[in-house]
């Protein structure tokens, strides 16, 4: 190998062993290794064609059966059995993957189209009560078996949960009278509020949809079998379940869990410091005070900053608050 006998020559000059691979485009570790293997492990490295290559007549052989009418249909795993049985050998299975990669004809063929990546739904909020999102999910009950269901209504920008409900069935007719308790209570009147929740059948339930159609409001469903497209209200879930407020056993009756949930509605409301809307309360957020208690905030790192100005390289915590709030926004595309 030239490489290797060239920096051979500059060790016996006199020089570094890693100078001279630096020299020349290589680290010390590919040298020692190319001692070990004589052969070159670079990918850009020339070598010997094989012998066992595929000649240019079995290249255009293989690309002429796999469009024949009676194979134009089928995979390489169809035609090479039925090439078989035919009494015909061209190449392996792989080569006829590899050569029609080659020739761009490795795509699905036949009728079937090719499964289109649907964008999830996005919606903009930049007050409270302009998009809301809202699920059920089950909490346990004494009896084996037996679960109560939690309906949630949350705002999303606010992250306030503007309705909630605890039931002994899961139904479309109970989620619309939540839906109207709650438009009522936050008095959503002539106003384009959009509701979004996943593909469950209480969600897409008949009393459900009409009770949005007499209410002005409008749905959004997440894609099918895509839990991340209601994130907000699966999160405020995880929250409940992992705060010191779950109880360690299972409910013992239905009033309970009401009363239950009930009491953390409003810790989770008017006590819970949310991350995402910088460490203020839903409610604080949701009635528009959020502003001043972080401009409070602010204030206070500045003077910290100039009593003790050496305890700080840089700028003060950021206090600032996002006033635009998207459901499921939209990625920006990935830079090589």
């Amino acid at each position: 190998m030239r490489a290797r006998s060239l920096i051979e020559e500059a060790v016996t000059a006199g020089a570094r062993r890693f100078k001279a691979c630096e020299t020349l485009g290589i680290t010390l570790r590919t040298y020692q290794r190319w001692n070990h293997s004589p052969s070159d492990g670079r990918p850009g490295a020339i070598r010997p064609e094989p012998q066992h290559k595929l000649t240019q007549e079995e290249h255009a052989s293989i690309i002429e059966i796999v469009n024949r009418p009676e194979y134009a249909s089928l995979p390489p795993h169809q035609i090479v059995p039925r090439l078989a049985d035919a009494g015909v050998y061209v190449a392996s299975e792989s080569s006829f993957y590899r050569v029609m990669k080659n020739h761009g004809q490795l795509n699905r063929r036949g009728r079937e189209k090719v499964h289109e990546r649907r964008a999830p739904t996005t919606h903009l909020a930049t007050a409270p009560n302009q998009v809301w999102c809202w699920d059920i999910t089950w909490i346990p009950s004494s009896v084996r078996g037996q679960f109560f269901y939690w309906y949630m209504v949350k705002d999303v920008f606010s992250r306030k949960v503007v309705a909630s409900e605890v039931h002994i069935a899961e139904s479309s007719a109970l989620a619309a009278e939540l839906l109207k308790r709650g438009t009522l209570k936050e008095r959503v009147f002539e106003v384009s509020l959009i509701l979004h929740s996943d593909n469950g059948s209480a969600m897409k339930g008949s009393t459900m949809l009409a009770t949005m159609q007499n209410l002005g409001v409008v749905p959004s469903f997440s894609r099918p079998r895509v839990s991340n497209d209601n994130a907000y209200a699966e999160t405020l879930f995880r929250t409940a379940k992992y705060c010191p407020l779950w109880p360690s056993k299972p409910f013992e009756s239905l009033e309970k869990a009401r009363e239950w949930g009930a009491t953390f509605v409003t810790w989770y409301n008017e006590e819970h410091r949310h991350s995402g809307i910088r460490f203020v309360t839903p409610d604080e957020r949701h009635r528009g005070k959020a502003e001043e208690q972080l401009q409070s905030r602010h204030h206070l790192y500045q003077v910290a900053r100039e009593r003790y100005p050496q305890r700080w390289s840089g700028k003060t915590r950021n206090w600032t608050i996002q006033n635009e709030v998207f459901l499921n926004p939209e990625r920006s595309e990935k830079v090589a």
